[in-house]
């Protein structure tokens, strides 16, 4: 304790250290305040800053959501008009099948009504099948459809394309084939005429002789009817190959159609020493068209192999279904087919026989391609040869669902 000064009171001199102790400790204060409120004010600038700079990032951003949006706009204002103007029907439907939506041309189709049925009365309605898969019948028109998964939510898009003028086109392209491929066989056809047309004439002419005998006189008959036949038979295949086979709407049971054919060749098999048998697994399949014509490819090509192979061989008649296809296979063993032959088997006076017309696979090739089917051979010389007839096979005999 310091003495107090000489002639001041002990009191006056505590008052006046305490006043100093309480300006140092303003002044301290006042220093802290300053540093904050230069702290704070460095930060509210530095807020500012960066208030500044969000607020130019938000405008950047909404700038670009105001540009995707419009071009989204704009885009789908587009795709909207191509869908009115596109002529195709565009279907779309949701998850359960029933129609969502559907553009002017699905519309026109299928009338305005479709919106909110489901799909598969809207197909039984209006859509008949035919024997092309994927194709339809809609009124006088014929329509193709496909479909399409929706990724995202579910439903299908049913993409509907009137294929009428097109179908028309290929009618007439196959027409232009058939009397084009004519023009260039008269030369052909004029030598394979006049081969039979002679030899029967010949042979009349025999009959003429006086004092015959009846034996002579009844070869001198068989021989020159045997070739007027052949004859007939010519001018049958020749009209049916110009015609093209016009495909009916028979419901024909596949297993009954092989047993049909293999009751019709067997006796003939058996006259020719072969081994014939049977191979039907085509139990159920049901093919829609024309039972005459398809009867008459397959009977065609149960002759070809039997005149292909000697006594002792063996042919074989099969069907067997594969997922929506029959497959009907003749198969025999005899020499085969020579590779140089097989890239013209189908054509037409292409023969191996001298017998033959030659036009007898031309035919049937004509009808399994008019069925919506095709013939495949498959021979290696010296190892037999199988023709593979394909049909589409009738879904509920050619009723297939959809949706």
């Amino acid at each position: 304790m310091h003495p107090a000064q000489p002639g001041v009171p002990e009191a006056h001199t505590d008052t006046k250290a305490s006043d100093l102790q309480r300006a140092a400790d303003l002044q301290r204060a006042f220093a802290m305040f300053n540093q904050v409120s230069a702290e704070l004010t460095q930060a509210y600038e530095a807020l500012q800053g960066r208030v500044a700079s969000l607020t130019e990032e938000l405008a950047i951003a909404n700038g670009k959501l105001r540009r995707q949006f419009e071009e989204k706009e704009a885009l789908s204002e587009r795709l909207s008009s191509l869908l009115d103007a596109l002529p195709a029907g565009v279907v779309l439907l949701d998850v359960n099948a029933v129609v969502v939506a559907g553009n002017p041309a699905a519309l026109a189709m299928f009338g305005p009504d479709i919106v909110g049925r489901h799909w598969g009365d809207v197909v039984r309605d209006h859509l008949e099948p035919t024997l092309t898969v994927g194709e339809w019948l809609l009124g006088e028109c014929r329509v193709s459809m496909a479909e399409s998964l929706i990724a995202s939510g579910g439903g299908k898009i049913i993409l509907v394309h009137d294929v009428t003028e097109a179908h028309r086109m290929q009618a007439e392209l196959e027409r232009s084939q058939r009397l084009a491929a004519m023009g260039e066989m008269a030369a052909t056809l004029a030598h394979q005429l006049r081969t039979p047309l002679a030899a029967a004439l010949l042979h009349t002419a025999n009959l003429a002789q006086p004092g015959l005998s009846d034996e002579l006189r009844a070869r001198f008959s068989a021989k020159a009817d045997s070739q007027l036949r052949r004859l007939e038979r010519l001018i049958q295949d020749v009209l049916l190959f110009a015609r093209g086979e016009s495909i009916g709407r028979d419901v024909i049971d596949a297993s009954e159609l092989l047993a049909e054919a293999a009751q019709t060749v067997d006796p003939l098999m058996r006259e020719h020493g072969l081994v014939f048998t049977v191979v039907n697994a085509c139990a159920g399949a049901v093919i829609v068209g024309n039972r005459k014509a398809l009867f008459g490819a397959l009977i065609n090509l149960l002759e070809n192999a039997m005149q292909a192979t000697p006594a002792g061989g063996k042919i074989c008649l099969s069907g067997n279904c594969r997922d929506d296809q029959l497959a009907i296979a003749v198969r025999d063993s005899g020499p085969g087919i020579e590779r140089a032959m097989q890239a013209r088997i189908f054509e037409p006076f292409v023969t191996t026989r001298g017998q033959g017309t030659g036009l007898g696979l031309a035919i049937a090739l004509g009808v399994a391609r008019a069925h919506g089917g095709g013939i495949e051979l498959f021979s290696q010389p010296g190892a037999g040869a199988e023709f593979v007839i394909t049909l589409p096979i009738a879904v509920d005999h050619g009723m297939e669902s959809h949706g």
